[in-house]
């Protein structure tokens, strides 16, 4: 039941911010999504890489100099803080990967979501994955909190930029960790909310294949 309160809860204040953007314009909300990145990658002493500088370093991003690379295909921010164990998601491949994440609205800057925590420790969230010749598209299965909270399987396309640099398998002895990453994803490619809504989100998640 608290766990029903919770999601209602959320659910109210998604839907109060996006009332409160009925007055502005697409061009004026555009441009406050813009502003809140920005201000977090000050905030937060971001550096930002190119892709070039980003495959200079074997696609990887320095966490002690607190690196991002942005996507120029789809203006996601990316800091990949563990590579994670076992193989890449083949071309051709269907699997299923766990997601532990963390949703951080950046324009109210709070959590807006989380399975990350002890009460949703039986709640991983579990989806399912292609990898079509590099291009990856992916379903939520029900039981997720993503699923139960936004009422969708679409997976934010942003959560799917990770998934051509880093390896999905599950630990086989103490020194193997799975992926995790930072993304900052545009309302462009988050789920529906942050699209109507036009907000962006950061996002603390992992990769764990599933059985």
């Amino acid at each position: 039941m608290r766990n029903l309160c919770y999601m209602f809860l959320v659910l109210i204040g998604l839907t109060m911010f996006a009332a409160c953007n009925d007055g502005e314009t697409y061009a004026e909300q555009k441009e406050k999504e813009r502003n809140a990145i920005n201000k977090y990658l000050a905030d937060s002493a971001v550096k930002v890489i190119t892709e070039a500088e980003f495959y200079a370093q074997d696609t990887m991003t320095d966490v002690s100099k607190n690196e991002f690379v942005l996507i120029s295909s789809n203006g996601v921010y990316m800091q990949i803080i563990n590579k994670g164990c076992g193989e890449k998601i083949k071309s051709g491949e269907t699997t299923t990967v766990l997601c532990r994440y963390t949703e951080r609205n950046l324009l109210t800057d709070s959590i807006q979501s989380t399975n990350d925590v002890l009460y949703f420790s039986s709640m991983v969230d579990k989806m399912t994955v292609t990898n079509n010749s590099g291009t990856f598209t992916a379903s939520f299965l029900s039981g997720s909190v993503m699923y139960m909270l936004y009422s969708s399987a679409s997976v934010p396309a942003g959560w799917l930029t990770p998934l051509s640099y880093v390896k999905v398998g599950r630990p086989q002895n103490d020194t193997e960790e799975i992926a995790r990453v930072r993304i900052i994803v545009p309302s462009d490619y988050g789920h529906s909310y942050a699209s109507q809504g036009v907000y962006p989100c950061l996002y603390d998640i992992t990769y764990e294949r599933g059985r």
